[in-house]
């Protein structure tokens, strides 16, 4: 019980300290308690940038998109998954959702852009050959950035993060399912009056956490999917604050804007939890 503790204070909570840069001019030749304190100047100065909206508005659409479709897709595929009756083929397709959570992130952004080229990819050929319509550059158009992100995380994250509520399904009590069918229930009536009410608590917890992380893009991926063109919709505050904390070596702005980043998604998570305590009496604390 002890090492688990002692880990997560040596290399969680230790860790956070370096967050005091987001308030000194750090210079690393002085270190971190030798640098000279100057408040708020760093978050002041992030306010003031004329990216500051631009960076903020695509971290917001972005992440609310991909929780609208993130939140509902893994239920309904567990919800789908657990109607069927087969034990192997179940079993097959469950194993295959997992498969491509294991695959990176790199390795996944050179497949969207093999599927969606052009000239060469599947998607496109469908459209041109299929439907007589003219290519579309889906990885060089902005209007098109948003969903490939969503489109490549949900075929990525479905299947595996399904698994809990696969753990939820399996422990709803069958003899509830079997005086529903007495009763002359059908299977959406089952779904509705038996299945969803005994998983809210887990659906709940999911979605908080959720909301905890809506402004934590994942920049890796925002990186590999950005090209020039499409960087007005696809400059978010993940890859602003790699660009200008880390390829910039502006060290204290990079940890004033990401300090305020968690400050926001601790008050969005805090906020949701009440919310949700008194709507369904299901919180994180």
């Amino acid at each position: 019980m002890a090492i688990p503790v002692i880990h997560t204070i040596i290399f969680k909570y230790v860790p956070m300290l370096g967050a005091v840069i987001a308030f000194k001019d750090f210079n690393p030749m002085d270190g971190i308690w030798g640098s000279e304190w100057v408040g708020l100047k760093w978050f002041e100065q992030f306010w003031a940038e004329p990216k500051f909206w631009e960076v903020f508005k695509n971290t917001i659409l972005l992440s609310f998109y991909n929780l609208i479709w993130s939140s509902p897709m893994p239920i309904i595929f567990a919800l789908m998954l657990n109607e069927v009756s087969g034990t192997k083929f179940k079993k097959t397709i469950q194993t295959s959702s997992y498969l491509p959570y294991f695959i990176s992130t790199v390795v996944m952004v050179g497949m969207a852009s093999q599927i969606l080229s052009p000239s060469t990819g599947i998607v496109n050929a469908v459209l041109t050959k299929g439907f007589g319509l003219d290519p579309i550059m889906f990885m060089g158009e902005s209007e098109w950035f948003r969903t490939v992100y969503i489109a490549t995380g949900l075929w990525q994250t479905t299947g595996y993060s399904a698994i809990l509520y696969f753990a939820a399904l399996s422990g709803v009590d069958q003899e509830m399912y079997e005086a529903a069918y007495i009763d002359g229930a059908g299977r959406w009536a089952k779904i509705k009056s038996i299945t969803l009410p005994c998983i809210l608590p887990t659906i709940m917890v999911m979605f908080l956490l959720n909301i905890g992380n809506i402004l934590q893009v994942s920049f890796e991926k925002v990186i590999l999917l950005q090209k020039p063109i499409t960087i007005g919709v696809s400059e978010v505050i993940n890859s602003y604050v790699y660009k200008r904390g880390l390829l910039g070596m502006d060290f204290s702005y990079g940890t004033a804007v990401g300090l305020l980043q968690s400050v926001i998604s601790f008050a969005l998570v805090t906020v949701a939890n009440k919310l949700s305590k008194k709507a369904s009496e299901t919180s994180l604390w």
